[in-house]
């Protein structure tokens, strides 16, 4: 049994059922049936190299500790539990293994159909990354939901009023009974000048003076 779980491809097939597992749990709020099976199959290959003395109790809680932070993940905010538990992961396999050129190519082989296995479940299924949603802002404000990021006074455009102060450029000005902030266009306008309204920039509102 030792020498069929350190076999190289018995190995590259237990880090791809890994992989994929784990891959698969990130589409899932818990952890399910493909979590758990990812992680029988690390177990069973730290198993086989511990009895063949190639991993020790140190490789072994560097192990542990990288499934308990990956746990953790679940319920901890932020992708630092997570991102800690899959590089001790990674450097426990490699310190497990014989031959770290072997393991190597074992990784990046279980990397490569884990990947596929990503975009399929993305492109294909429509999946969303249930796991890590907490961490992105998924929801917009949009207008038509009533979310507005400030107040839009297009109706001012093409109104006329007085400065009720000077206007250097930035002041104030009375339109239709209300004091509305404003730029001039330019230069400097003095107090009680007639202005217009020529184009509202958001919470910009610029006028120009009326000709006498």
């Amino acid at each position: 049994m030792v020498a069929f779980l350190t076999d190289p491809l018995v190995i590259t097939v237990l880090l791809t059922i890994a992989g994929v597992g784990i891959v698969l749990e990130l589409f899932s709020p818990k952890i399910g049936v493909a979590g758990f099976i990812g992680i029988f199959a690390l177990i069973l290959f730290f198993y086989g190299h511990f009895l063949a003395g190639l991993a020790g109790y140190g490789t072994i809680l560097l192990f542990l500790a990288g499934i308990v932070l990956i746990f953790l993940e679940f319920f901890l905010p932020g992708a630092i539990s997570g991102t800690l538990g899959v590089a001790a992961l990674i450097l426990s396999l490699f310190l497990a293994g014989e031959n770290a050129m072997q393991i190597g190519v074992s990784i990046l082989i279980a990397i490569f159909f884990s990947t596929v296995v990503f975009f399929i479940m993305i492109k294909m299924f429509d999946k969303k990354l249930v796991l890590f949603s907490k961490m992105v802002l998924v929801d917009s404000a949009r207008t038509e939901d009533g979310y507005v990021s400030n107040i839009n006074r297009l109706e001012l455009v093409g109104m006329e009023g007085t400065a009720l102060t000077m206007l250097r450029p930035s002041g104030t000005v009375i339109l239709n009974n209300e004091r509305v902030d404003v730029v001039s266009e330019g230069g400097f306008i003095e107090q009680n000048a007639t202005v217009k309204v020529i184009k509202v920039e958001g919470v910009r509102i610029v006028v120009r003076p009326l000709e006498k």
